[in-house]
């Protein structure tokens, strides 16, 4: 039962060791893009050709 217990503790620590670098990154910046959003409307679609879907599913 203690063994429970000390494992409980350790993983909260862990975990909340994980959060407050989460945290700390958020408010930090590591996750704001502000380049691709710009770029992205430069690059085009990939073209789907429908006609090779719809004579797979005559097909069969």
């Amino acid at each position: 039962m203690e063994v429970i217990y000390m494992l409980i503790s350790i993983s909260s620590l862990v975990a909340g060791v994980f959060f407050f670098l989460f945290i700390k990154a958020v408010k930090g910046g590591q996750y704001e893009d502000t380049h691709t959003p710009s770029i992205r409307m430069l690059f085009e679609d990939e073209l789907v050709d429908t006609s090779t879907e719809e004579k797979q599913c005559t097909d069969t």
